[in-house]
């Protein structure tokens, strides 16, 4: 399995290579050269497999050689042996024909600790193998950073750089992070918004003198590794309803669009896949796209639901790619004008084909305290606000829906206490991981959004 640049202007990777790098030297971001199928045979012998054994089998598609089998699976078994549920992603029933898939049961209590946990083992595997050290360079909107630390944090290969925008993530996903003391953990706070962490992380990616002193790598979902691991639970949770001869719809939070292409992936690998509702907060950048077929940056407002308050969506190159027949010249004009101009625009029949796949929902933060107050009532359950801008998609789209159709929970509603007890007049019970987090020190140092002052630090370390 050999993985190519969305540019088309950098040399082929393995998936081995591919998890342990960041952009590719044309500044793209790798795909599979070509896509990994399931038939309807091998979907069906998955029928009844643990969360674990799937997992295996559709990281074998992408790993190919790269990695072997025992060693693959062994990454596997480790990286989801600390999840607190025995299902590690269980799914239920919330009303006739529409399902939750709880992805809050890892270490630091969200979705991407799914993907996490495997990436850093993986590049462990990788490094120690090769006698090799990396410097990954991150940036988070809330909870990329938790989550990686977790994966990384105490190992000799790595030293891990992670950005967060100052006071512009709950306070307990800033704790998740700067309480961590490991020698290999560098936090900075930026005073800016997410996206201007992820355009330090692209600069120093593409700064020559820093790659002189430092291997560079990343954990973003620009890695794809990220997106790899992420797809298992979409074919997962099909499995898990008894949904592999009708199509199943999925309503994603979402902000980077790493999490819902991995539900478009599991498409092209032959999960049949209903309509992918793209769930978006007031920073609804790609719900306008998909409304009119241009991207254009206007701000980014703050929200309670800040993992989600984002406007440059990286991952929506992968897609560009794909509508575009894999066209590398014409994606990278595209990117080019964005960065340039803060717009790029498709024309109408690539907006109709890209219709067919995704719907795109807007959420504002009244409709989502609104939707976590009846779902609460409704059930007696409390679901973070991220899962509850998805559900609210859902309740705007049902009557258009087929279902069934999977609400993809993205976080425990404990890591954003403030939202959930000033929405319910009550408090919420803080898990055995936030509660030894309280009381302790936190270490971070603020930084400003010119990628000079990250690149000075970088290279006096």
């Amino acid at each position: 399995m050999k993985y190519i640049s969305t540019r088309s202007q950098s040399p082929e990777l393995d998936f081995e290579q591919a998890a342990t790098c960041g952009l590719a030297p044309d500044g793209g971001l790798y795909v599979p050269a070509e896509w990994p199928k399931f038939d309807h045979h091998e979907l069906e012998s998955l029928i009844g497999k643990s969360y674990c054994e799937v997992v295996l089998e559709v990281l074998r598609k992408f790993a190919g050689d790269s990695v072997p089998r025992d060693q693959l699976n062994q990454i596997v078994t480790d990286a989801y042996s600390s999840f607190s549920h025995p299902e590690i992603a269980p799914i239920r029933e919330i009303r006739p024909g529409v399902y939750m898939m709880e992805l809050f049961h890892g270490p630091t209590l969200s979705f991407k600790d799914y993907a996490l946990q495997f990436l850093g083992r993986v590049m462990d595997w990788s490094l120690r193998k090769r006698g090799e050290h990396l410097t990954v360079v991150g940036a988070t909107s809330g909870d990329t950073g938790s989550a990686a630390i977790s994966a990384v944090a105490g190992r000799d290969t790595i030293d891990l750089y992670m950005l967060h925008p100052f006071q512009r993530v709950s306070k307990m996903q800033r704790r998740q992070m700067t309480t961590n003391q490991d020698s290999n953990i560098f936090n900075y706070a930026v005073n800016g918004t997410f996206d201007d962490c992820q355009a330090i992380v692209k600069t120093i990616f593409s700064d020559h003198e820093v790659q002189r002193h430092h291997a560079l790598g990343a954990v973003n979902s620009i890695n794809w590794g990220r997106i790899s691991a992420q797809v298992a639970y979409y074919f997962y949770a099909a499995l898990k309803i008894g949904a592999l001869n009708t199509k199943v719809s999925f309503a994603v939070p979402t902000g980077n669009f790493g999490n819902v292409f991995a539900a478009w992936t599991a498409s092209k690998m032959g999960l049949p896949m209903g309509k992918l509702l793209v769930c978006s907060n007031a920073n609804d950048i790609l719900t306008r796209f998909f409304e009119s077929g241009e991207m254009t940056k206007l701000g980014v407002k703050q929200t309670v639901t800040p993992s989600m308050d984002i406007e440059v969506s990286s991952n929506f190159e992968r897609y560009l790619f794909e509508l575009y027949d894999r066209d590398g010249d014409r994606v990278d004009s595209l990117m080019q004008n964005q960065t340039k101009t803060g717009k790029f625009k498709i024309e109408g029949d690539k907006l109709m084909q890209s219709r067919e796949h995704f719907s795109a929902y807007r959420v504002n933060d009244e409709q989502t305290c609104e939707t976590i107050a009846q779902h609460y009532s409704e059930t007696g359950e409390i679901i973070d606000p991220h899962s509850a801008v998805a559900l609210n998609a859902v309740n705007q789209a049902e009557s258009g829906l087929e279902p069934p159709v999977v609400v993809v929970a993205t976080a425990h509603p404990a890591k954003f206490p403030e939202t959930i007890e000033r929405t319910l007049n009550t408090e919420i019970p803080m898990p055995k991981q936030l509660q030894e987090i309280i009381d302790l020190p936190e270490r971070y140092r603020r930084i400003s959004s010119n990628p000079e002052d990250l690149k000075t630090l970088m290279l006096a370390s």
